[in-house]
């Protein structure tokens, strides 16, 4: 799975120079409103380029990239050059804070996230995956290297929650057919839109691979696609509605 919009420099591969095809899904956006409840002020760590940034929330944005700063949109508060691990922020600063994606990249997320619920009177959302059920995905067959490198980056959810410390709750997050987000899963149903190395691009673990592994990935879903062998094995998913994958959402409160 992906990051939405973490990474950058320090926190991973470099971020792509040219834009990504991917948009914020509203149903995702509803989950995450919900966590962050009726809180005014909310701090966005590991921002990136601002997805789920809404209206309804009055965001103060970090993000240690120049390159994800720089393609901020104009209507976008502009980020904060600095990293999850030293916030320069005072202690309860801010009513909720979100980390959408950007935990895996962070060079300690322990202490990154100790800096999150200093900072933060309220709820600290953290949107991620879990790196037990990442290789239950039908692209480990294909792509197995991808998902191996996301399920070693990822933290472990009981290590989120003993370094969120408080009440932390984790919610799955059913990931729609028609998602308009570009992850991994986002694509459970449409496998062919893999196949478009854009559409792999805001993933971080794709920039592990090497030339000579995405084409190996390449020809071996077009052949089981033009075999009719994934949708043997995997056709039920083009009309199943939502897939419950590693999507996860934890929600801290002190």
């Amino acid at each position: 799975m992906p990051t939405l919009d973490g990474g950058g420099v320090g926190y991973g591969p470099p971020a792509p120079t040219r834009p990504s095809p991917r948009r914020p899904d509203e149903r995702i956006a509803q989950v995450i409103a919900q966590a962050l409840g009726d809180a005014r002020t909310v701090l966005n760590v590991g921002a990136g380029t601002g997805s789920y940034e809404t209206e309804a929330h009055t965001f103060t944005a970090v993000e240690p990239s120049l390159a994800m700063r720089a393609r901020r949109p104009a209507q976008l508060v502009t980020a904060i050059d600095a990293v999850a691990e030293d916030l320069p922020f005072a202690d309860g600063q801010f009513d909720a804070a979100m980390a959408l994606f950007s935990v895996q990249d962070w060079s300690d997320v322990d202490a990154g996230l100790h800096e999150m619920r200093r900072v933060t009177r309220g709820p600290v959302t953290v949107l991620t995956c879990d790196p037990a059920r990442v290789r239950d995905f039908w692209l480990y067959e294909y792509a197995p290297d991808v998902l191996e490198t996301e399920a070693r980056r990822y933290p472990p959810l009981q290590r989120l929650a003993a370094a969120l410390g408080g009440t932390t709750t984790v919610q799955p997050v059913p990931v729609p057919l028609d998602c308009t987000d570009s992850f991994n899963e986002a694509y459970y149903g449409r496998p062919e839109l893999l196949l478009d190395p854009a559409a792999r691009q805001p993933c971080s673990a794709w920039s592990f691979l090497d030339d000579r592994a995405r084409q190996d990935f390449d020809i071996s879903l077009r052949h089981a696609l033009g075999s009719g062998a994934w949708d043997e094995a995997f056709g039920h998913l083009r009309g199943r509605p939502a897939y419950d994958g590693s999507l996860v959402l934890l929600r801290a409160l002190p």
